[in-house]
């Protein structure tokens, strides 16, 4: 199951894991894109499942980080599931219209102070990690910027490069082409390392905010209790999906880091990443209805 609608990175990611791990599992993976309510409507279906492997969804930072911290859902992203394995991460990007007369995260932030209650940000959707990553921004820099939501990334990035709105954290895939065209400039990256897609550009890190990380990452998940020896199974296969140097090519180009773990280190990232988001709503008062 891949919790979006056919189409876009997210599912060709899913389409793209799924061919590979079917032919070294030596099965028929079906993708089922299941669509709506921000991967509640995946989610549900996939918990409710038989835990015997054959049912497995593509469990993303969305449906097992963003949503769980800002909302009520009707699922437990932590008891329901089980982690198999991650796939990998893409980092947000902070973009500017390349109209914006600054070049750095100094000179941005110079920009915002100068111009008081004039700034605003687009967002894919109230609750979702480039409306949190901004947040999150705003907390460490104390930086003031309205937020602006759009149904999707897509009309967000499009009032992003006519100058409608001034920034936005969108993931590095959607935004590389528009980067790459000259359209938006990228002033500094999440993750604790540079980009190979994106070498000249720093990590906030290096521009000054400590422990800064947000990533848009992709991994499997199954329905709870699922069986020991199928889970290792699973997680053995896919890790050796991850090592083929030409699977590796493909995400790469995709401006996808691959981030192979075992099912507690998994477990444990998730864990993490929605109490980090937890945090940032809690101290942003974001809750999302």
């Amino acid at each position: 199951i891949v919790p979006v609608a056919a189409g876009g990175g997210s599912d060709m990611v899913g389409r793209t894991v799924c061919e590979r791990l079917g032919r070294v599992l030596g099965q028929t993976i079906v993708v089922d894109n299941i669509g709506g309510g921000g991967g509640v409507i995946a989610s549900q279906t996939t918990a409710r499942a038989p835990a015997d492997g054959y049912t497995l969804m593509q469990g993303y930072v969305a449906t097992h980080g963003t949503a769980p911290a800002t909302r009520k859902l009707p699922y437990d992203a932590l008891k329901d599931f089980t982690p198999v394995g991650m796939i990998g991460s893409t980092p947000n990007v902070l973009c500017v219209p390349a109209s914006l007369p600054v070049q750095d995260i100094k000179s941005f932030l110079d920009y915002v102070r100068q111009n008081p209650g004039k700034i605003s940000y687009g967002s894919s959707g109230a609750g979702s990690l480039t409306h949190l990553t901004a947040e999150l921004f705003k907390l460490q820099t104390g930086a003031f910027m309205v937020h602006i939501p759009y149904r999707g990334i897509a009309p967000a990035t499009t009032d992003l490069i006519s100058g409608q709105t001034q920034a936005m954290f969108p993931g590095l895939a959607a935004a590389l082409p528009h980067i790459r065209g000259g359209r938006i400039r990228a002033l500094a990256v999440t993750g604790k390392h540079r980009h190979s897609q994106l070498k000249e550009v720093p990590t906030l890190e290096e521009a000054g905010l400590k422990g800064f990380d947000a990533q848009q990452w992709y991994g499997i998940v199954g329905p709870a209790n699922l069986p020991p020896a199928v889970v290792t199974k699973l997680n053995a296969e896919l890790n050796k999906v991850l090592a083929n140097p030409d699977f590796s090519e493909k995400m790469t180009s995709e401006a996808m880091t691959l981030m192979p773990m075992t099912p507690p280190q998994f477990a444990n990232y998730i864990k993490e990443d929605i109490a980090r988001w937890a945090k940032v709503a809690k101290d942003r008062n974001i809750e999302i209805e």
